[in-house]
């Protein structure tokens, strides 16, 4: 007959009993915790909630771009159709063309502003030698004297040259990399949600086509449902798009309008040695030039 386990003789890897009672309180470091359960604080309950929702928004993610990837191949490898608006995509293509080329004239309008201010530095280095050996030549005192005056002349409208130019690059800098690029990145989204929209309208596709039973019908109600979702989505960017492609073409009519004829009389005067027309031109615009210098008035200035 085999006899049941003794409880005195139960034992412990480590630590000591306490006392000669029954040997079954550990004292010292052989104390073990208590494994009884508690029940779930708040806190858990709401780390519990919170983990819930965030691998909701991993899933979603998750399916959203297996969806969009499959659609996104499918076009490439002329297997799956998609949704073109041709009017509202030539406009965006002209707009991104449009871009390129603006950029090149902002590139060039830099490159300008360089070399005039390269120029200047030359000019009124040479106008400063000119000044100079005047003074240490008596026999030239004349010549090397209008010639300095030439040459601050000459530096003086050119420095009210830069300032026009200056203000030229900034508005088109302005209109390349801001409002530009403001649509462009609505364009992004309204094609992102064109992309999505094809993917779930082929996916409700798919399910039509299939079987009816009561499985489907509760899955094609889903997809119903999300594909109107992106469809609204998509229709309010396609319209977004269309109201920012209309008033950036209308802003830079207006920008490139006054730009332009700016750059135009501003050169022209320069060129034609009219610094009368030049110092109008700038007043016109409404351009106050910022000469190079601290606090004191430049050379220039002192004339």
């Amino acid at each position: 007959m085999v006899s049941g386990p003794n409880l005195n003789e139960t034992s412990v890897v480590s630590g000591g009993y306490g006392g000669s009672g029954d040997g079954l309180i550990p004292t010292g470091s052989g104390r073990h915790p208590s494994h009884s359960a508690t029940p779930a604080g708040p806190g858990d309950e709401v780390a519990r909630g919170i983990a819930g929702e965030k691998f909701d928004i991993v899933k979603k993610w998750g399916i959203n771009t297996y969806k969009c990837t499959k659609q996104l191949i499918s076009e490439r490898f002329g297997r799956g159709s998609r949704t073109v608006d041709l009017e509202l995509e030539l406009q965006i293509e002209l707009l991104r063309e449009t871009k390129r080329k603006y950029e090149s004239v902002l590139q060039l309008g830099r490159a300008l502003t360089a070399h005039l201010y390269s120029l200047l530095q030359t000019q009124h280095a040479l106008g400063d030698a000119f000044a100079d050996l005047s003074q240490k030549s008596p026999e030239l005192q004349e010549e090397f004297g209008y010639n300095a005056e030439t040459q601050k002349l000459l530096c003086k409208n050119g420095e009210t040259l830069l300032g026009a130019v200056n203000f030229f690059v900034s508005s088109i800098n302005t209109l390349v990399t801001k409002t530009m690029e403001d649509t462009l990145m609505t364009v992004k989204q309204y094609e992102a949600a064109r992309l999505e929209y094809d993917a779930y309208r082929t996916d409700l596709e798919e399910l039509s086509l299939g079987p009816r039973d009561a499985g489907t019908r509760g899955r094609l109600e889903t997809a119903q449902a999300t594909f109107q979702a992106h469809r609204d989505k998509y229709e309010k960017l396609r319209g977004d798009v269309a109201i920012k492609l209309k008033f950036l073409e209308e802003n830079k009519i207006k920008v490139m309008h006054k730009q332009l004829l700016l750059f135009h009389n501003a050169v022209s005067a320069y060129f034609a040695g009219n610094q009368k027309q030049l110092e109008q031109t700038l007043q016109q615009f409404n351009i106050k030039l910022r000469p190079p210098g601290a606090e004191k008035p430049s050379w220039l200035e002192e004339q």
